[in-house]
């Protein structure tokens, strides 16, 4: 039987819990000063307040006006929640009270403990944040004390009808692991130079997705992006051929690339391998189905001018909604950012054939994570939702030794298509080949092709060439070298 969940408030949230919040429960959040602890508990309440729950925001630290304004500059509804501010005032210091016979921390506690009480019962609240419960150790005399007015402080408010988010400010000289112990799960939130993470260790009752998650803090609040787990998702699809509508390059494919593939085009800068892709793209349009092309080296404007230039129609498709084309700037962007837009368009729009151009402007949204598994868990993911994919990988050298990759990435794809220049009579000429096709036979043969007005012409195999995986390419002693 499914639990109800109560939502985050953070839509990536609710996917990595599976759902939400368990209701009824005590969940504990971690993180240094900065890394979103505050931000994270305005939207479960936010949403509290927009389902009309009793939500109720406590303040041992940050005064409640000053949270009330920081969470309504981020469009959240703080005005509709309610405050209990245990914040110490600008009195505490002018009195410079004394504590002569009893000790700070008891004569503290019971003022405290009457506020909180009367105030939760007084509203009922069925959704609580408190920031942070770490200030309950200094209104206890030992660690045992802490420890049961924790655990007597929850279950008051768990009994109550409550779901409890608290936070807690863990450092050396004091951990937390006692509450860790205590709550029903535990939020880590870390902000480093490689970015903003959130990570779930524990989430009594339910399984969640593991792993560390982007999270971006923007003026609309918190975002988090759900690191990818390809076999979480499947749609059903036909196998088929899709041709690419040049009856040579078809022919070199034994008809083309097989639906939900992940096809690689590598090599040399400026031989065409954007060029090809968005030619499978421009036949797809004619059937009425839509692509998409994340390009991290190359403007919009500047792809559909050189588009236009071959004959591929690139701002039509963009108008009549069969192409999309966005530019990705990879320093802004994490592998979890780029997945989620990535997923929007498969998932929403219905994009058919997504092609990455290139493998290393992804590189660099990877912030020194693994380029491979992220990448494999795209391709993955893409696989199992019938995407058709095409992964442009640029190879450095223009010459010599063939390589299919410079980084070992040929075993995630299931096409390996690779366009080489060629040096004919003097003349710089390009051909392409296949060197991998796991779903068919394919043409062991080269072929010359070329860009021109007119769209792609490729041409006859190349049957008198010599050596083409060897180094540099040589022609048979009779061949003539004409086209």
């Amino acid at each position: 039987m499914n639990q109800k969940r109560l939502s985050t408030g953070i839509r990536g949230f609710d996917e990595v819990l599976h759902g939400g919040f368990i209701p009824g429960r005590a969940y504990l959040v971690r993180g240094g000063p900065g890394s979103g602890k505050t931000t994270l508990g305005l939207h479960f309440l936010s949403v509290g307040v927009a389902n009309d729950e009793p939500s109720m925001y406590i303040t041992f630290g940050e005064p409640a006006e000053q949270i009330k304004n920081n969470g309504a500059a981020i469009g959240l509804n703080t005005g509709a929640m309610h405050f209990l501010d245990l914040s110490p005032s600008a009195e505490f210091f002018s009195q410079m009270e004394t504590y002569d016979i009893f000790s700070p921390a008891e004569v503290e506690r019971e003022p405290t403990t009457e506020k909180l009480i009367e105030s939760l019962d007084a509203i009922k609240p069925q959704r609580v944040f408190l920031d942070a419960i770490t200030q309950f150790r200094y209104m206890s005399t030992d660690a045992f004390q802490f420890r049961k007015q924790v655990l007597s402080f929850m279950r008051f408010l768990l009994e109550g009808g409550a779901t409890v988010i608290f936070t807690s400010e863990a450092s050396r000289s004091a951990p937390d692991e006692d509450l860790q112990f205590m709550s029903d799960g535990v939020i880590h939130l870390h902000n480093n130079s490689k970015g903003r993470t959130l990570q779930v260790t524990k989430f009594r009752g339910s399984d969640f997705r593991s792993g560390l998650h982007s999270v971006r803090l923007t003026n609309k609040g918190m975002q988090l992006f759900p690191r990818l787990q390809p076999e979480n998702y499947k749609r059903e699809y036909t196998n088929q051929t899709i041709a690419s509508g040049v009856p040579e390059l078809d022919q070199l494919l034994h008809g083309g690339l097989e639906r939900g593939t992940v096809t690689l085009l590598t090599g040399p800068t400026g031989v065409g391998k954007t060029t090809i892709g968005l030619q499978f793209m421009k036949e797809a349009a004619g059937r009425g189905e839509r692509s998409v092309i994340y390009t991290f080296e190359e403007t919009e404007e500047t792809l559909v001018a050189r588009s236009e230039g071959v004959n591929i129609p690139v701002h039509a498709m963009i108008k009549f909604g069969t192409l999309s084309v966005v530019p990705v700037d990879p320093l802004h962007l994490s592998a979890d950012e780029f997945a989620n837009i990535v997923r929007q368009e498969v998932e929403e729009k219905q994009a058919r054939i997504v092609m990455i151009d290139s493998v290393a402007g992804y590189q660099l949204a990877m912030r020194g994570d693994d380029l491979i598994s992220n990448l494999h868990a795209l391709c993955k993911y893409l696989q199992n939702m019938g995407v058709t994919v095409i992964v442009v990988n640029e190879m450095e050298h223009i010459t010599g030794e063939f390589r299919a990759t410079d980084i070992g990435i040929s075993y995630i794809a299931d096409n390996i298509i690779f366009l080489r220049y060629l040096e004919i009579k003097g003349e710089m000429r390009k051909a392409i080949g296949v060197l991998k096709k796991r779903l068919s036979d394919f043409e062991k043969t080269l072929r010359e092709i070329e860009l021109t007005r007119y769209g792609i012409k490729v041409g006859r195999p190349l049957s008198k060439l010599r050596k083409i995986l060897s180094g540099t390419p040589e022609w048979a002693d009779d061949y003539d070298g004409e086209k």
